[in-house]
């Protein structure tokens, strides 16, 4: 058995059933604070503990190159990768922001940047390869940089551990990453690539309908691989996809809540369930982004976002924004008044 196959951490039920009798004894009608009730109740469930919290987030961007780039599916060049991998430990991408603000812990993890002599202090240099493979003449992966991949996502979940993290956001950076998530839902979704297929960093019409037919071909060229979801990702993926799915399958196997941020990290999520279906009960997607594609994988996955804000950024910035909600819905949970504490009359008293 390969460890993502492994069996998932269980969800504490006792103390959900705590959690939901005290949801009902709050001063609020029920139902009241919508998902925000639900949320705080599947927190305790998961940290085991009817008051939960989420105060030590870890946030870890996965970066990597993509060889379809060479088909002009892109609006930016791919030295842009190596940039703004600069960029987030310098602390000027919005991702760098966002967790200065929210006084979370940063990593972030170079995993195949086109530029292989790429050396900046503060990323995690893991050289897979200089990008993935151009997947519409070939696998985009070999099996050994899958695994290696896989693997990446599940260290840098290990390492969350380690630091007491309460909960996990995985961001991704790489051009040319939303033809690999696309192209990936396309064969996961079994769906044309014209129903998913978006602008991206911002392709105009024709970019967007060559970017479909890139895809398309590559569907073809793959077709009898696509069966297999491993094998799907291998063909199709990118680095930081594969690592990003591992991140979602070590949350679940470790217990630790992980946060979706937007379209890619929902291909990369869906990856996870389709590879082993027990992760998704650890798994909470943060909001419903402009690309077209995700709001079909959302309802493939039965998830209901926190947010819907027309973001398409990526990095995990979208789950970081998200985090302010889950902190109030815990506190909320934990602090408001019974309606005996607070003497106050319950509905048919």
């Amino acid at each position: 058995m390969s460890w993502w196959q492994q069996a998932v951490r269980p969800l504490d039920g006792a103390v959900r059933e705590r959690a939901l009798a005290r949801q009902r004894q709050l001063t609020k009608p029920a139902g009241a604070l919508g998902q925000l009730e639900r949320v705080a109740v599947e927190l305790a469930a998961m940290q085991g503990r009817e008051r939960p919290q989420v105060e030590r987030l870890w946030i870890a961007v996965f970066a990597g190159d993509h060889g379809v780039v060479e088909e002009g599916v892109s609006a930016y060049p791919q030295a842009v990768t190596g940039q703004m991998l600069r960029n987030f430990v310098g602390g000027g991408a919005a991702i760098s922001v966002l967790a200065r603000r929210l006084g979370a812990t940063l990593e972030v993890i170079d995993l195949g940047s086109a530029d292989p002599g790429l050396a900046l202090p503060g990323v995690r240099h893991l050289r897979l390869g200089a990008g993935t493979a151009n997947f519409a003449r070939e696998p985009a992966l070999s099996a050994a940089q899958l695994q290696a991949a896989l693997a990446a996502g599940r260290a840098s979940v290990s390492r969350a551990c380690e630091a007491g993290a309460e909960l996990f956001i995985g961001g991704e950076m790489g051009i040319g990453n939303t033809s690999a998530a696309s192209a990936l839902a396309c064969a996961l979704l079994n769906c044309p690539a014209r129903a998913l297929v978006g602008p991206g960093t911002g392709l105009d019409a024709a970019g967007v309908q060559h970017k479909a037919a890139v895809i398309e071909r590559a569907l073809a060229l793959h077709a009898e691989q696509l069966g297999d979801p491993l094998a799907t990702l291998r063909c199709l993926g990118g680095f930081e996809i594969a690592a990003l799915a591992g991140a979602y399958l070590a949350c679940a196997q470790q217990g630790v809540l992980a946060l979706v941020d937007g379209f890619i990290c929902t291909v990369a999520a869906l990856c996870a369930v389709r590879l082993n279906p027990a992760c998704r009960a650890w798994l909470l997607f943060a909001h419903r982004g402009a690309e077209p594609g995700h709001r079909l994988l959302l309802t493939a996955l039965e998830a209901e976002p926190l947010l819907e804000l027309g973001l398409r950024l990526g990095e995990g910035s979208g789950a970081a924004l998200a985090v302010p909600l889950l902190q109030l819905a815990c506190s909320l949970h934990n602090e408001m008044a019974t309606f005996a504490e607070a003497a106050v009359a319950d509905r048919g008293q």
